[in-house]
């Protein structure tokens, strides 16, 4: 801590770090120049970094340099439950491996507050058109998931810095923007910029509310609950000036597929954006969470809008304390993070966008990017010309999942209206959703439903058949839950081109239900048009959605609510007392400190959730040589971690699921592959599970590459399931490598991306480029990412499978490596490939083995001197 600079802070008790004079102190004049990103890094060094080394950590920010570490200390770690279970279930192992080797187990605790939200456990297993589905769906939930929830449960007692919202409350990302995040924090005396890291790519999602906020795999989650700085170099800070105004009728939605196609094109890939301009400024924090929350999708790591008069007013109709406000905006002036005291920040980089240029938009068919206009559907060659089966019971280019779902669009109460106000207008007209189409509401907040009725429009959504169905993380995340058997048998005996229409973030191949071939993000009201319509094949913009109660066409246009109605009904019946309601019991966390647990868990030994974890055992234990590795997949450009280990449900031919069935499980019961990222031995067994890979090892006589989870065994030349080779390499104890194109491992921050290619075998991947949160994960499992040099890829290469690799060189922050290709002729290409270890730090957590191995050894040489 550097005393010298704390400070009283005017007008309260508390003190605050003079983040300017620090800077001054170094260059004068510099402060006014850094971006808003940069104050919040260079306080928090201030206020945390050791006195010696804080000279140089600011200069480097000053000076913008970005080859050298400084640290991080994140004031929270915010998980779901999936990777949040699956580090506590980590931190459960490492307890059992400290009190193995002689340690207090009791000791192995989050020093960072640490909050764990229950959200990603649901399934759909009940539509919004059935009576009680939130009920049915809850019920199923607590039945499939006892052993997680055991588990969880245990973690409130057992460690100490950890809260647990329970299931049934909302989205992890809405609940932090919309009572967990406090913007500016007051701990001990002192007032401090709220930060945090989420297990979760879309953690961003609080950047609206000027809180910096990224995601993180559960690997770095955890080594930051455990107290460990998260060493960082300076990352590009890009300025997104917005100007103009949207044109009448569009969303935020279709603003934010707009700014994702311009985005991904303007390669911002890991940097941090800083929304401003008078577009920005107009706009409610409910839209700027909507951009913020699709930061993964730009490839950015944040995307921060300032704090200004509009975070104060979000505040305020959240709940929160009029104290609070107060401090948010007095801190903010005084320390320079206030819109006003942002307008002389510099930027090396600016992209502008026009947001007056923005049309109604959807995205897809695959990947949130790929932005498509509703009057260019028929361009794309998806809308045009349908046909019905004989017994009328649906098109091909039908609509079997249509889901106002995430908190993308659930938390910005004007989506939600405008959805609610175009089904009023549908039933008033008589129109109705078509029987084939599985339809949900699934907000991310339970205030969401209070506004809804209030306004009386609750019952218009559920007429139409978007009844609530959970407040959690369902379609989105692959939770989308079981069709109608009838209509997945058509599906399957006529071949049809059948679609999800959902507004969330994320349309991935294979992603949102294995009989959905394709998916489309949406706005919610153009979520419930393609409900009544039925179909994507049609111009929804001038072909009828259906005909009224006289036989009359109805048309989008006939339906779409102005803005004027939109924002009345927001004024009017969006309240402070919705969100108290909610918020108040909810976070009434109280510990039952009567309760005596062992800081040991009694793992279930049947369990195919929760296993104690295997990181000093198999593959983990053993040495890395990075010699002689044998590829287990050769991949393409944008491998996601979809990819690498789907999130969607288990089907009973997979790998998972056979092995589920021998353990007694009814296939009703399989639930989804993330809910058993607890159990190594289900999970594993999703490694390259997704139906949708394509491994260029395997091609066809014609010499096209095969769809599907498949591998080819090395020397053999056999084509196999990808479980299976991975059985065999694993019994042969072979080191594995991958080789990939650009964009390795984008999409959701699952470190199980990475723990099962490192438990199958893998030591190196080398790709073209990798996605930052996935890079950090291999890292924390022991794996070396590894760059081709521009120019240099697996084609021009000729990789084809067959070679063996090594790596020679010694790991060192960005070096220069060589990775040896022997080729079956026995030929040897020697190339030049870059360390994507990227900190000091890295390499250190790189050579102990992982993350885990890296805190067990220092924690027991700490032991062992005290």
């Amino acid at each position: 801590m550097n005393k010298q600079y704390r400070k009283p802070l005017p007008g309260t008790r508390l003190d605050y770090f003079d983040v300017r004079a620090a800077v001054e102190d170094i260059r004068p004049g510099a402060y006014d120049g850094l971006p808003f990103t940069s104050r919040v890094l260079a306080e928090n060094l201030v206020r945390r970094c050791e006195p010696s080394a804080l000279r140089d950590c600011l200069t480097q920010i000053i000076d913008r340099r970005q080859d050298l570490d400084f640290p991080w200390f994140p004031a929270r770690v915010v998980c779901h439950d999936i990777l949040g279970q699956t580090a506590l279930v980590d931190l459960a192992g490492l307890r059992d491996a400290i009190a193995e080797r002689g340690g207090d187990p009791a000791k192995v605790n989050p020093v960072v507050p640490t909050q764990l939200i229950v959200d990603h456990s649901l399934a759909v297993e009940h539509a919004g058109f059935e009576k009680d589905a939130f009920e049915k769906n809850r019920a199923i939930e607590d039945r499939r998931n006892a052993d997680r929830f055991h588990f969880i449960n245990w973690t409130k007692q057992a460690f100490h810095n950890v809260d647990v919202i329970p299931p049934g409350n909302g989205i992890m990302h809405q609940i932090n923007l919309e009572r967990m995040s406090t913007v500016v924090e007051s701990r001990d005396g002192v007032a401090f910029p709220d930060t945090l890291v989420g297990t979760d790519s879309h953690t961003p999602h609080v950047d609206a509310l000027g809180v910096l906020a990224i995601g993180v795999g559960g690997l770095e989650a955890e080594s930051v609950m455990l107290g460990r700085a998260s060493y960082m170099r300076l990352p590009d800070i890009v300025g997104v000036e917005l100007t103009g105004r949207p044109q009448p009728g569009i969303t935020c939605t279709d603003i934010v597929l707009a700014l994702t196609e311009f985005l991904r094109k303007e390669r911002v890939v890991s940097a941090y954006l800083e929304f401003y301009g008078e577009g920005a400024e107009a706009l409610s924090v409910g839209d700027r969470a909507t951009i913020s929350n699709m930061t993964p999708e730009f490839g950015a790591t944040a995307a921060m809008f300032y704090i200004d008069q509009q975070t104060l007013d979000y505040l305020t109709l959240t709940g929160r304390e009029p104290e609070q406000v107060k401090l948010v905006e007095t801190y903010a002036r005084t320390v320079g993070l206030w819109a006003d005291d942002l307008k002389t920040a510099d930027y090396e980089r600016v992209l502008r966008f026009d947001l007056s240029t923005v049309v109604r938009n959807m995205a897809g068919p695959s990947n949130p990017h790929k932005r498509v206009s509703t009057t260019g559907l028929t361009e794309a060659g998806i809308a045009g010309p349908w046909e019905q089966s004989d017994d009328g019971l649906m098109p091909d280019g039908a609509v079997i999942i249509a889901a106002i779902t995430s908190c993308t669009n659930t938390s910005n109460p004007r989506n939600v209206i405008a959805a609610a106000l175009l089904a009023r207008k549908a039933n008033a007209l008589g129109l109705t959703r078509k029987p084939w189409v599985k339809s949900s509401l699934a907000p991310g907040s339970k205030a969401v439903q209070l506004y809804l009725e209030d306004a009386g429009l609750l019952p218009e959504l559920e007429q139409l058949g978007f009844g609530i169905v959970a407040f959690a993380c369902t379609t989105c995340n692959g939770m989308s839950g079981a069709l109608d058997p009838k209509i997945q048998q058509e599906i399957i005996d006529r071949d049809l081109y059948s679609v999800a229409v959902l507004s969330g973030n994320r349309n991935f191949d294979g992603r949102i239900h294995p009989y959905a071939k394709q998916a489309f993000l949406a706005s919610p009201p153009l979520v419930v048009a393609y409900a009544i319509a039925g179909t994507v094949r049609f111009d929804i913009e001038k072909d009828a959605l259906g005909t009224d109660t006289h036989g009359n066409p109805v048309t989008l246009k006939d339906l779409w609510p102005s803005d004027e109605e939109i924002d009345t009904i927001v004024r009017e019946h969006v309240k402070p007392e919705h969100f108290r309601k909610v918020y108040t019991p909810m976070f009434r966390i109280e510990k039952a400190s009567a309760e005596q647990v062992s800081p040991l868990y009694d793992w279930r030994a049947q369990s195919t959730y929760i296993r104690r974890p295997p990181y000093w055992e198999g593959a983990l234990a053993a040495e890395r040589t990075l010699t002689g590795m044998r590829p287990l997949a050769v991949l393409g450009d944008n491998i996601t971690t979809d990819h690498l280990s789907p999130s969607n449900a288990i089907m009973a031919d997979s790998a998972a699921g056979e092995y589920l069935a021998k353990m007694g499980l009814p296939e009703d019961d399989f639930n989804s592959y993330a809910t058993h990222r607890g159990d190594h031995l289900t999970a594993q067994r999703a490694t390259f599970a997704n139906p949708k890979l394509l491994n260029e090892m395997v091609r066809d006589d014609n010499g096209a590459v095969r769809q599907g989870s498949l591998a080819r065994l090395e020397p053999e030349g056999t084509v196999t399931r990808m479980w299976d080779a991975i059985e065999t390499y694993m019994e042969r104890r072979q080191p594995l490598i991958v080789i990939a194109g650009a964009d390795y491992g984008q999409g959701s921050s699952r470190d199980w991306a990475a723990k099962g290619v490192r438990l199958a075998g893998v030591e190196a991947i080398v790709a073209e480029g990798f996605e930052r949160i996935h890079r950090t994960n291999l890292i924390g499992m022991g794996v070396l990412p590894l760059e081709f040099q521009p120019g240099t890829t697996r084609k021009t290469l000729g990789i084809d499978g067959t070679e063996t690799f090594d790596v020679v060189g010694e790991p060192s922050p960005r070096a220069e490596l060589t990775l040896v290709i022997h080729r079956r002729d026995g030929d040897r290409d020697d190339i030049t490939v870059i360390c994507r270890l990227d900190t000091a730090e890295e390499v250190s957590i790189y050579n102990a083995g992982g993350v885990l191995q890296r805190f067990a050894q220092d924690f027991l040489e700490a032991e062992a001197v005290a």
